[in-house]
């Protein structure tokens, strides 16, 4: 990874701190993940606290580290060594920056009348953080890990073991905490919206428009997009079913916001041009997006060895003879 995405990854936990500690936890939520984990256990340690039979509420920031670290050095030699490096980095960051805004925002109450409001600004700011950390491949520990490790030694899927595991850790607080149906709801309610907007994020990223253009002028269209817009175009030979006549149609790929610049090369060299936009997700290869998925290696082919080749020869005449026949 470059510079450029350390940079953006910190960004990205940073907004995800803040909207955790600003929003939700000062609204007492368990939400899923190690958030909701060390949510759950500052909340029971305040409350032994209240009770003089605990010293100290233990910040949520060392408990997301502890347990992030005691899972890391589990998955150790389960996982990729790059998936440890980015996920020790990232949850460090975190769990620094939790540690640093939760006496910051943790007894400030932003918007004081409305617990929902609070709830999905908080929800919409983790979403965005995350997703940023996802686009530039970074990783922020927690459930994450869990996910890893359980794909790599069985077929269930990595969404499908994170949602158990928040589904765990929401529910922890009706049995610890006492938490009603109605709260716990809630910290669904936040899980959900949170993965709602880390996807959006991702998506919006990778989204790519394709133009199928029908004109006259194509080889002019052509060339002021390959010179002004700098992306390629394909050309492909057609026949109008009404005319009878054989027409050229340009297929071009951009990204979303370089749209209204094709829009305007086109609609400056022929105004009757037809046109079609359609919207594309995933777009791989020279310009866009690089295919991350790792190729499975061949396994080698088992050597022959002598007496099995000439095995296979002395059986040839019969197996011949016997076709023959």
């Amino acid at each position: 990874m470059s510079a450029r995405d350390y940079l953006f990854i910190v960004i990205g936990l940073m907004l995800y701190a803040f909207g955790f500690t600003a929003f939700v936890l000062p609204q007492k939520v368990v939400m899923g993940g190690m958030a909701g984990l060390g949510s759950v256990v500052y909340f029971g340690t305040q409350r032994l606290v209240e009770n003089g039979s605990f010293p100290w509420a233990i910040p949520v920031g060392v408990t997301m580290y502890v347990v992030n670290f005691i899972l890391l050095v589990i998955a150790f030699r389960i996982v990729a060594r790059t998936f440890v490096i980015r996920t020790l980095f990232g949850m460090t960051v975190l769990s620094v920056f939790i540690y640093i805004f939760q006496p910051l925002f943790g007894s400030l109450n932003i918007l004081p009348d409305d617990h929902l409001l609070n709830l999905i600004l908080g929800s919409a700011l983790m979403g965005i953080g995350i997703g940023t950390v996802f686009i530039h491949n970074g990783s922020s520990g927690g459930t994450d890990i869990v996910a890893a490790m359980i794909n790599k030694v069985s077929n269930v899927t990595v969404g499908r073991t994170m949602m158990i595991c928040d589904c765990f850790i929401v529910g922890s607080a009706f049995f610890v905490l006492g938490y009603s149906l109605g709260e716990i709801v809630y910290g669904l309610l936040v899980t959900v919206l949170t993965g709602y907007m880390c996807d959006l994020v991702i998506n919006s990223d990778r989204q790519a428009v394709q133009f199928t253009i029908f004109s006259k002028k194509w080889e002019e269209i052509a060339n002021a997009v390959n010179v002004e817009a700098n992306r390629g175009c394909t050309a492909f030979s057609g026949m109008g079913c009404y005319s009878r006549q054989e027409v050229k149609m340009l297929l071009v790929m951009c990204r979303r916001i370089e749209a209204v610049t094709i829009y305007r090369i086109i609609k400056s060299i022929d105004e009757e041009a037809f046109i079609t936009q359609t919207n594309v997700n995933g777009v791989y290869g020279r310009g866009f997006d690089q295919i991350k998925v790792k190729r499975k290696r061949k396994a080698a082919a088992a050597p022959i060895s002598y007496a099995q080749t000439a095995g296979s020869a002395e059986r040839l005449p019969e197996e011949a003879s016997a076709t023959k026949s």
